[in-house]
């Protein structure tokens, strides 16, 4: 596999970074992850903005341009052998004496890329997919996109112990984390957004602080505007969860899955809905659409 590390592409094997780095030592640093279809990155422009945010987020100047990005990532994406591939990005703070203040003066960000062949969904498509719900005890700030995944890690870890794909986040809305169950609302999956369909309308978490803004996300609130379908966006009780007809799950390396079993118990009919095909379908015209463009 080759990398891209610090301004040089080079065999992942060759690879090597300070152990003072700050994305090692405190997890001081963010991430993305851009699918390509057909060597061509998707929405980039979006990814970028979103990068620029988590940067934001973390106080931590963006280390090139839109343009330095696009060309540094076109360089990448053609030493992969996949047409269809995802782009893992990481910048940290760079390496200083183990401080938790910034260092003053500043240090040079490590900035890292990796390319992998995209997996394709088609077998999930058919079936859907199982997830489990769990306490959300994360910290406040889900919108930035850092490094320091452990609490996602561990909640992940929970839905593969349990044979599962996905583990759905509920806020408790006390204080008291045990009536997560009761009183809570959604926020999202552990590595993914998640959607609630009703009575034929699809309803979305808001994009705020406990949540990642997902750019696979966005395109389906986007299709759903242009094709007219019932949608809102607003806070969803965890008692609308249990009550759904359906539930979606989006990201960036999964596109669109129908989660069909939730903690033990099906989900609608237990089989992937109308919703889900409806908007899978969309989805796939939308992306052919933007590849051709």
């Amino acid at each position: 596999m080759t990398i891209y590390l610090n301004g040089e592409f080079m065999p992942i094997a060759e690879a090597k970074i300070s152990v003072l780095d700050r994305g090692f030592i405190f997890g001081d640093g963010v991430y993305e992850v851009i699918p390509v279809y057909s060597r061509r990155a998707f929405r980039l422009a979006e990814h970028l903005q979103r990068l620029q945010h988590s940067l934001d987020g973390i106080r931590l100047a963006n280390p090139h341009s839109h343009g330095e990005w696009a060309t540094i990532i076109g360089q990448l994406i053609a030493h992969g052998e996949a047409q269809d591939q995802y782009l893992y990005l990481h910048i940290t703070r760079g390496a200083a004496k183990r401080d938790h203040a910034f260092p003053n003066p500043p240090v040079k960000p490590t900035v890292f890329m990796m390319s992998s062949p995209l997996p394709p969904p088609a077998a999930l498509l058919q079936s859907g997919v199982s997830a489990v719900t769990a306490p959300d005890n994360r910290w406040l700030r889900c919108d930035i996109k850092a490094i320091s995944l452990l609490p996602n890690v561990l909640l992940r870890q929970m839905a593969v112990d349990a044979g599962c794909t996905e583990t759905i986040l509920i806020r408790p809305g006390s204080n008291n984390e045990r009536l997560f169950m009761t009183d809570g609302f959604m926020t999202e999956g552990a590595a993914s957004n998640i959607f609630v369909v009703k009575d034929g309308k699809l309803l979305a978490p808001p994009k705020d602080n406990l949540m990642l803004p997902g750019i696979t996300y966005d395109v389906i609130l986007e299709i759903a505007a242009a094709n007219n379908i019932p949608h809102e966006v607003r806070r969803i009780a965890v008692t609308e969860v249990f009550a759904a007809d359906e539930l979606l799950l989006t990201s960036s390396t999964k596109e669109v899955l129908a989660i069909t079993q939730l903690d033990g118990k099906p989900v609608g009919s237990g089989k992937p809905g109308a919703m889900f095909a409806r908007l899978n379908n969309l989805y796939q015209e939308y992306k052919q659409k933007v590849m051709r463009a």
